[in-house]
């Protein structure tokens, strides 16, 4: 069995702090993701070096598109972990996930390098970045609901999706800085293109530490061996016409 273990007394400071550490590495998640579309342009030649520049982006959207596919698989395994281990252990191993996806694809050296490899390896990180993200956006939203009070649960919540957009718009404005200021579009096609993702790897690794100083939203019963199956879904939660 699972029962709050909000302590009684909590205030608004504890919960705000709660909220923030919870919120903040779906923040650097979805900063990850948006990152590679936001670079596509630059390292696809690395990845596909085809002569036909409409190919090779094509080549790189579907490794984009496959993240997405993955994104359930995240969601059934995160939300299984969290209902068993807890909402703490499912929320660090999503975000130390997604630090690793996005060190390997910055450390992935370039076809003319290793060949197939490279984007073989290029699919592994966005698979690995699609199972984190899938499994962060479910236990994110379910832990902020938990954390917060019942008077304010709505606006608590809202943060998840305040920190979605936010890693899109921080994933843009690291871009711009990049394009406009630091780089030039030779330097940003030949090196460039990996700085957002040591730095995306760089912020996970952060939220990793926040996240492991987290407050626990519930208390589970790791006794109960089918806990966050199907079978107890269907069984605890039957369909009511």
């Amino acid at each position: 069995m699972t029962s709050s273990s909000i302590p009684r007394e909590a205030t608004t400071k504890w919960r705000l702090k709660a909220i923030f550490t919870g919120s903040v590495g779906n923040l650097v998640e979805w900063y990850d993701w948006y990152a590679y579309s936001a670079f596509a342009i630059y390292f696809a030649p690395v990845f596909f070096p085809s002569e036909n520049a409409t190919a090779r982006l094509l080549n790189t959207a579907a490794i984009f598109a496959v993240g997405f596919l993955m994104r359930p698989l995240g969601g059934w395994l995160f939300g299984s972990i969290a209902d068993r281990r807890g909402r703490k252990t499912a929320m660090t191993l999503s975000v130390l996930l997604m630090s690793l996806g996005s060190l390997l694809i910055a450390c992935t050296p370039s076809f003319a390098s290793i060949g197939i490899a490279a984007p073989a390896l290029l699919l592994l990180a966005r698979l690995m970045q699609g199972l984190s993200v899938g499994g962060e956006y479910g236990t994110s939203a379910t832990y902020l609901s938990e954390v917060a009070d019942s008077s304010r649960r709505g606006f608590f919540s809202s943060f998840q999706y305040v920190t979605l957009i936010g890693g899109q718009i921080l994933a843009l404005g690291v871009q711009m800085l990049l394009q406009r200021i630091f780089l030039t579009p030779e330097q940003l096609a030949e090196w460039g293109w990996r700085i957002p993702f040591v730095i995306g790897a760089a912020l996970a690794i952060t939220a990793l530490y926040l996240r492991r100083n987290m407050h626990e939203s519930v208390n589970v019963d790791s006794k109960q061996k089918d806990r966050g199956s199907v079978k107890a879904l269907f069984r605890n939660h039957p369909a009511r016409y």
